[in-house]
């Protein structure tokens, strides 16, 4: 595996959290942006002399512009005395630990190793990170009182903390909660898989819904099968497993230039028709309803459960939203139809939570 390192020094801190510091370093003598993750390095000061990865920004990726500390030179890491057995990152030289939700040490090992079912709550499950904010703002509209829980996977980003979006909503009380699973970090709870964070939404968050997703960015190839977006297939079928109600978020573009994500996109179609054992509830905007490419794509997925929902009394939810939406670069005002079909989504699992049936229309 290639990677570009390089050194800096900070010369500004441009924002500071406990959990990332967004940096203006200078390399050579170009000013240029990293992130920093305390968690793993330690806190940068101004002056600090840094050691970078600078791969993402040199192939042009999409991480957002910023090169990433790898390490402060001069600086120790100190671990704090807490808890916790479990490595994410394993055999890495950013490997570190944590106390997962699992481990003897835990106050909730005893309750995750009592349990193996959800008991029927909804989990929507879905491939881009942006569609996080869109089921929050419609879920908590219709249910203000009912609790969501967001489970992170590591199909994308792996720091909870490099999403913005997160805090925001949870800010805004939009969101309630947060488990990372896999080798994704930095949640109010660490899991150690699909299975025991659906567990630990129900069992431990008290969660009526879920929502599970990749963090920021996704791996594409051009190809069927060469996409991280696939594992949506894998965590429907995870629900079912645990006796979830399973509903798939679909990626849906009327603008997308790129043939395989017009309409329903293909990275939807191969989770759901290919990988997908079992009918989960697709939930669709009812405004699209009469659209002759959605409907020769729906053929498809006559296996699932399609839900159709009136969203147009809802757009101001995404028009008036306290976070930015954005998708591919897109805002709602241009791609306004995948914001509205992860909006049918949420607001069918809102109503599905009250109403503890399926529900035909919001």
């Amino acid at each position: 595996m290639d990677c570009w390192i390089n050194q800096g020094s900070v010369a500004r801190i441009l924002r500071s959290s406990g959990t990332k510091q967004e940096l203006e370093v200078v390399i050579g003598n170009k000013h240029e942006q990293a992130i920093n993750f305390p968690a793993l390095t330690g806190k940068c000061a101004i002056g600090d002399h840094v050691i970078l990865n600078t791969t993402g920004e040199s192939l042009r990726l999409g991480s957002g512009g910023f090169h990433f500390v790898m390490g402060i030179v001069g600086k120790t890491q100190t671990p704090q005395n807490k808890p916790g057995h479990i490595i994410k990152l394993r055999y890495t030289p950013s490997q570190g630990r944590v106390l997962s939700v699992e481990e003897p040490d835990s106050p909730y090992h005893e309750i995750l190793a009592g349990q193996s079912s959800i008991k029927g709550m909804p989990v929507l499950v879905g491939s881009l990170h942006s569609m996080l904010a869109p089921v929050c703002l419609a879920f908590k509209h219709l249910a203000p009182k009912r609790r969501i829980v967001y489970l992170m996977s590591d199909g994308a980003a792996l720091p909870l903390a490099l999403s913005d979006t997160v805090q925001i909503l949870l800010d805004h009380g939009l969101l309630d909660d947060t488990i990372t699973f896999n080798h994704a970090f930095g949640g109010h709870y660490e899991a150690v898989n699909v299975y025991s964070a659906l567990l630990t939404a129900k069992h431990v968050c008290e969660a009526d819904a879920a929502i599970i997703l990749m963090g920021p960015g996704i791996v594409g190839t051009s190809t069927t099968w060469g996409t991280t977006a696939l594992e949506q297939g894998v965590y429907i079928n995870a629900v079912h497993t645990l006796g979830g109600y399973p509903i798939g978020i679909v990626r849906l573009s009327m603008v997308d230039k790129r043939t395989r994500h017009q309409g329903i996109s293909h990275h939807t179609l191969t989770a759901l028709t290919k990988i997908c054992e079992h009918p989960c509830t697709v939930v669709l905007p009812s405004g699209l309803y009469d659209w002759h490419l959605l409907q020769d794509q729906l053929q498809a997925l006559q296996y699932h459960h399609i839900q159709w929902v009136d969203t147009a009394p809802y757009r101001n939810l995404l028009e008036n939203a306290p976070v930015k939406l954005e998708t591919m670069g897109r805002d709602f005002n241009a791609d306004p139809y995948f914001f509205e079909s992860v909006l049918a989504a949420g607001l069918y699992a809102a109503a599905y939570c009250d109403l503890g049936t399926t529900v035909p229309e919001c």
